[in-house]
């Protein structure tokens, strides 16, 4: 663990995945100083071991127009994030704007797509379906046994490791501090306001705390149980395939049971397992095994495909498997957590309000339903 030399900062957030960083550049950006306490190496959990899709439109289900409203505009605030990043960073990081394919491999497959079609033709989101032989025009590598897809343009992608490589350098270039191997004991609380954090060389105080840990945010100490975050672990696995030319993917395919997310560098992101098995990051061959299987079905190619890497990361998932964005019940400390599978998209949207409400300034009427508060009934405010 490293020893802080720091005693005080305007505003200490703990951890430091894709969130942390995010809202912590945007804070630094604006003149706060910043500090980012990272328990391990800083956005090397679940925001490394994704996909980097930022797709709403595939990813709404029929309850969630709430989700899907933050989720869109989460997507359209990528082009002025990345500038700014590009600004900060003095490295490029490009937006893969070449949409989705959601397929159906057997009948049950293509009723199930239908009423995704329709669902997502009701609420007026781009949409087209198409024939099999339609989506093998689009992508030559899809097999046989595709029945028919739904094609959805508006959706993108990114890299999402050179992402974090990016904010990681806009943050320290902005002045803020990063500390890894640095893990948050507990949060100081004072009268029912936040008056810093402690780490192991000591207290660091601060006027205001974000608590971004990701599937960790349970356990950092000093909180009422009343204002934990309502999230849990849920374990996912992906497995990075190598394309070459000619065999080379172009969007993104989603089956009923896996996604293949392609990306410039030749890279194919093949995931994600879901796993309820509490803190547990082992790669397992039966994780693997399935989702190359499923991936075959539908891309048979990727049997020649070198394996890279496997990756497992914990996603941080609430109670209904959407984000905590805002101020929480104890004044001054910020929730930004729960983010589940969609922690690349909505970074930019979480970095935004995050720090617009350290700066007392308003926030997009769409993250109301995510308020950290609605799972809560009542709230001690006396020090723990």
């Amino acid at each position: 663990m490293n020893r802080v030399k720091l005693s005080e900062t305007e505003v200490a957030v703990v951890g430091g995945g894709i969130i942390g960083l995010s809202v912590a550049w945007q804070l630094a950006r604006a003149g706060v100083e910043v500090a980012v306490f990272e328990r391990s190496e800083a956005g090397k959990s679940a925001s490394w071991a994704a996909a980097g899709m930022l797709a709403p439109q595939a990813e709404v289900g029929f309850e969630e127009l709430n989700f899907l409203k933050l989720g869109q505009e989460s997507l359209a605030l990528y082009p002025k994030f990345l500038a700014e990043l590009s600004e900060d960073s003095a490295m490029t990081v490009a937006l893969d704007t070449r949409g989705t394919l959601m397929i159906a491999l057997d009948r049950d497959d293509r009723e199930a797509l239908r009423r995704e079609f329709e669902f997502r033709k009701k609420i007026g989101l781009a949409v087209e379906w198409l024939s099999g032989s339609e989506a093998r025009e689009l992508e030559p590598l899809l097999s046989a046994k595709v029945t028919s897809a739904i094609w959805l343009p508006d959706d993108c992608q990114i890299d999402n490791q050179a992402l974090i490589v990016a904010i990681r350098e806009a943050l320290v270039r902005r002045g803020g501090k990063l500390y890894e191997q640095t893990p948050v004991e507990r949060i100081e609380i004072e009268q029912g306001k936040v008056t810093g954090v402690v780490v192991s060389s000591g207290k660091v105080k601060a006027k205001q705390v974000v608590l971004a840990a990701g599937a960790w945010s349970r356990e950092i100490g000093g909180l009422p149980e009343a204002v934990l975050p309502a999230v849990r672990p849920v374990k996912g696995q992906i497995v990075t395939l190598k394309m070459s030319e000619p065999l080379v993917l172009t969007k993104v395919i989603r089956s009923p049971r896996v996604y293949l997310a392609p990306k410039f560098d030749g890279r194919l992101i093949v995931g994600a397992t879901s796993e309820e098995k509490g803190f547990d990051t082992k790669p397992t061959a039966g994780g693997v095994l399935t989702l190359l299987d499923e991936a075959y079905e539908a891309v048979p190619a990727i049997y020649e495909f070198p394996m890279e890497e496997v990756r497992v990361g914990l996603r941080p998932s609430s109670r209904d498997n959407e984000p905590l964005i805002g101020e929480s019940a104890v004044k001054n400390l910020f929730i930004a957590t729960g983010h589940y599978r969609h922690g690349i998209l909505l970074a930019p949207v979480t970095a935004y309000a995050i720090a617009a409400q350290i700066l007392g300034k308003a926030v997009s009427e769409n993250l109301l339903p995510f308020h950290p508060t609605r799972f809560q009934k009542t709230v001690s405010h006396s020090t723990p």
